[in-house]
């Protein structure tokens, strides 16, 4: 071994800078190989003591003993190298001889690559002053400069007085406006004046270093453009302290337009104050107010609508000869889809009619009338002169959803090479359970018939798993991994995992057959029985792939709930003992769990076709099949600081006759097994946990629910994908369900509610909604701080504009009167927050819906003084439920 590579193995970076300085050019190129293969020997164990020592001079020698330019840039971006790495000194006191031009060529190089990449923004910039090329423009180098630029205030002095050491400051400014993503950058510990980006680029643009009518425009650009809520805020400081002038401002008046009508909140906003105070001032034609309203009008923002509303009444105020113009666009507010936003319109309309001159003007009025609802009509017919309300136009059809059906599960792939794309795939993203059960089955099954040709086929997906190394260590990472003790399964992929470490002989029999015979512990955590249920079948599976494969899966579902047809499950039993197959213990327990009983003369059918079979099998599934479903354990409701929780007692059936790791699918559940030593971290098995009790879905969601809860309480994301499976799952909807789905309905993610108001829709077209119920509930829930009423506002808004206004006009007839009583004497004075947001929905639906009838009290908040939105709203909705007979 020479002396350098002792150097670097041993980690003494100042004697390898020594040596590498010593030598030639052609005698640093010889020793590259060297420090390859040291390199890939590292990488085995990229985190030991030895690597950790060597990777700095390895790093640094590796950079100087190779001649081209990306070779160089590549070995000095390396990942496996970058922590710790060599320091930027040291490269550039080692490359700093070389030819300015390659030096150059090197530093673009580097500065092309992510700015994930972390290449140091001082060798960079070391690089591009030894080479004296143009700066890099690129995401990585920029960020990097902006980052080093603030980071230097320990250095003393303002940001404004670096910048303007920057020689290159015009070009990396016009860059930072074209990076995304800068404005976390941009804001952090910002603060006013020369400190800050905003001030320090407002100050040089004031004293001539950067031009301004090019950083406004680039500004202004960049705030079209969009991007995160950072760069928003970032740029949007920045064109504040530049501080237009009128001038600036009226030669940008199209850009403001489009801002105002696209741009984010914030950034909407500044424009729409620019174009207002041009309006106002008289330098903004109507015709180009009337274009910005239109626009404004329909924003989901109803802080931009009520200004754009009030700039409108401004100016119409002013110049009467304005109305021609702007009240047809005020009257496309009409059709708005908050009721509020309709009146206010309404009542500026009203206020300004007399001053239309034109026919035309006044027709599209009254024209746009029909939009507005009942109540609002109707006031319209008087004052606007529009048509009457066509009584025939009241009468409302609720509109749900079709009743979803279960789908038939397909056949297994009937190829090993048809099998094997699916289980690519399925490794790939996590599985429903209708796929993983297809594909479960479809491994059984070629395993049995012909396992080397399903080893064959399954060769290119294999190749790429973790456990298909040749190291000698892959053992024991199988071995470690795959212990029963040690976790359970935490997805689909993690099971196909096993299955397939089981076929390829990389786990002992051993090993699979002491997690058959794992005991279940008796202190679970809520989801332990369910996961034991699940992850016991897979290990089963495993096992008797290595010593007695089953031909196929009892248990395999006929429908995508999880339900399974019980005359295909006595076929499969009768084939099993064609065929002299040993049932697999936990196989069949999943099946008995699965077959469908609800039907009970298919079921007593199939029970007379098992008991015939002279199995112990088919006399076990004959029992099952005969008897009655006993009813659920009782429920308890408890609460968890904010949450409401239930609690169910022991479910005896499910104690009798089934192997240990489905007993526990009966124990008692208590909200105090949530915390009990759990990992069931990950959300992407619990989508496999309905299927497993596809009759009995409030014992899963009793096992689910405080995780569901979290998505209101403490604005976690997921785990409302179960939501819609429970709601297509079979047996009762009971308290438990519809909690979990009150809790989805005030889930702090979009992406959560909306599949919470699937379920809504869901249970109420398949007549299981208990809307009395879960509208208490939601009131509850509210009253104690868990579900945020605004968020629930928007869940109740998405379901109702699918149609379904009856059903959300009898949640909220149940949720409101609990909301409502605490405005009595004997409550808190102030209404909670969202209240008036939440009679706004309901005084829509009321409408909408025909509904009548007296709430309890409403009529105390509708007599409260003064205009709030609350007061306002209650006597709307109390106008709505006495003004008559719902038409018929």
């Amino acid at each position: 071994m020479s002396g350098l590579m002792d150097a670097v193995r041993a980690g003494r970076t100042a004697e390898t800078v020594a040596l590498l300085d010593g030598m030639t050019d052609a005698e640093r190129r010889a020793e590259f190989p060297a420090l390859k293969e040291l390199r890939k020997e590292l990488r085995a164990a990229r985190w030991g003591a030895e690597s950790r020592r060597a990777y700095p001079a390895l790093h640094a020698a590796g950079a100087a003993c190779q001649t081209g330019a990306a070779g160089v840039a590549t070995w000095i971006a390396a990942a496996d190298m970058r922590w710790p790495g060599a320091a930027p000194a040291v490269f550039l006191h080692l490359l700093g001889d070389r030819d300015p031009a390659w030096l150059a060529d090197v530093v673009h190089r580097l500065a092309q690559r992510p700015a994930s990449s972390g290449v140091r923004f001082e060798l960079m910039a070391g690089l591009v002053r030894l080479a004296c090329c143009p700066v890099p423009t690129t995401d990585a180098y920029v960020r990097g400069w902006a980052q080093h630029m603030a980071g230097l205030w320990q250095r003393g002095g303002h940001l404004a007085d670096r910048l303007r050491g920057e020689p290159q400051l015009r070009e990396l400014v016009r860059a930072l406006f074209a990076t995304e993503h800068i404005g976390g950058v941009l804001g952090w510990g910002s603060e006013e004046g020369p400190h800050s980006w905003h001030g320090a680029l407002a100050l040089l643009t004031a004293d001539g270093r950067l031009d301004r009518a090019e950083t406004v425009d680039a500004c202004v650009a960049r705030l079209l453009r969009g991007g995160s809520t950072g760069d928003h805020r970032a740029f949007l400081r920045v064109l504040k302290a530049l501080d237009l002038t009128r001038e600036e401002e009226r030669a940008r008046v199209a850009d403001w337009v489009a801002m105002a009508s696209d741009a984010a909140s914030p950034v909407a906003a500044h424009a729409q104050a620019l174009l207002g105070a041009l309006a106002l001032d008289g330098e903004l034609p109507h015709r180009a107010l009337a274009q910005l309203s239109a626009a404004v009008l329909f924003r989901p923002e109803r802080k931009l609508v009520r200004t754009q509303l009030v700039l409108l009444g401004k100016v119409l105020g002013r110049d009467a000869g304005a109305a021609d113009a702007l009240l047809p666009t005020v009257a496309e507010a009409f059709g708005h889809e908050d009721a509020d936003v309709q009146e206010r319109a309404l009542k500026l309309v009203e206020r300004h009619l007399k001053k239309l001159r034109s026919t035309e003007a006044r027709a599209s009025v009254v024209a746009a009338a029909g939009q507005l609802g009942p109540a609002l009509r109707a006031r319209a017919t008087g004052s606007l002169g529009a048509a009457p309300l066509d009584a025939s136009a009241l009468v409302h059809e609720e509109i749900l959803p079709p009743v979803p059906g279960p789908a038939r599960l397909a056949p297994a792939p009937s190829s090993p090479a048809e099998l094997a794309e699916e289980v690519g795939a399925a490794l790939a993203a996590e599985s429903d359970s209708a796929t993983f059960e297809r594909t479960l089955d479809g491994l059984v099954r070629h395993a049995f018939s012909d396992a080397a040709a399903l080893r064959e086929a399954l060769e290119p997906v294999v190749a790429r798993r973790w456990w298909a190394e040749t190291e000698e260590h892959a053992a024991v990472r199988v071995e470690s991994r795959f212990h029963r003790h040690y976790r359970g399964l935490v997805g689909t992929s993690d099971a196909l995992d096993l299955l397939l470490v089981a076929l390829h002989e990389k786990v002992s029999v051993t090993r699979l057959h002491r997690a058959t015979q794992a005991e279940v512990p008796r202190h679970l955590c809520g989801h332990g029985a369910l996961s034991h249920a699940f992850d016991s079948r897979v290990w089963e599976v495993a096992y008797r792939i290595r010593t007695r494969p089953l031909p196929f899966l009892l248990a395999t579902p006929t429908w995508s709930t999880g339900l399974l047809e019980p005359g295909e499950l006595v076929t499969r039993l009768e084939e099993y003992g064609r065929l002299g197959a040993r049932v697999a213990a936990a196989d069949f327990a999943q099946a008995l769990l699965r077959v469908r009983r609800e039907d009970r003369a298919a079921a007593e059918a199939a029970a007379r076709r098992a008991a015939s079979l002279g199995t112990a099998e088919g006399a076990r599934l004959a029992r099952w099949l005969a008897e009655e479903r006993p009813e659920l354990p009782v429920v308890g409701r408890t609460t968890s600081g904010p949450a409401i929780l239930t609690e169910f007692g022991e479910l005896r059936e499910l104690q009798q006759d089934f192997p240990p790791a489905f007993r526990a699918l009966g124990r008692p559940v208590s909200a105090s097994q949530e915390g009990r030593d759990c990992y069931h971290w990950y959300d992407s098995l619990k989508a496999q946990w309905p299927a497993v009790l596809p009759e009995r879905r409030e014992l899963v969601a009793v096992r689910m629910l405080r995780d569901l809860s979290h998505l209101a309480l403490h604005d976690v994301r997921g785990m409302s994908h179960v939501l819609p499976l429970l709601a297509e799952s079979g047996g009762e909807a009971g308290e438990t369900t519809h909690l979990a789905v009150a809790y989805g309905l005030g889930a702090r993610h979009p992406e959560d509610r909306l599949a919470a108001v699937d379920a809504l829709l869901v249970l109420a077209a398949r007549g299981q909604l208990d809307a009395p119920r879960l509208g208490a509930d939601l009131g509850q829930l509210i009253r104690r701080g868990a579900v945020k009423p605004l968020r629930l506002v928007d869940s109740l808004r998405t379901a109702a504009a699918t149609g379904a206004h009856t059903t959300v006009w009898n949640l909220l007839g149940h949720t409101l009167p609990v909301l409502l009583a605490d405005l009595a004497t004997d409550g808190p004075a102030a209404p909670v927050r969202g209240l008036g947001e939440l009679l706004a929905v309901a005084a829509e639906c009321a409408e909408r819906s025909g509904a009548r009838g007296e709430l309890p009290h409403l009529a105390g908040a509708a007599e409260r003084r003064g205009s709030s939105r609350v007061v306002t709203e209650a006597r709307r909705l109390r106008g709505a439920l006495t003004a008559g007979p719902a038409a018929a």
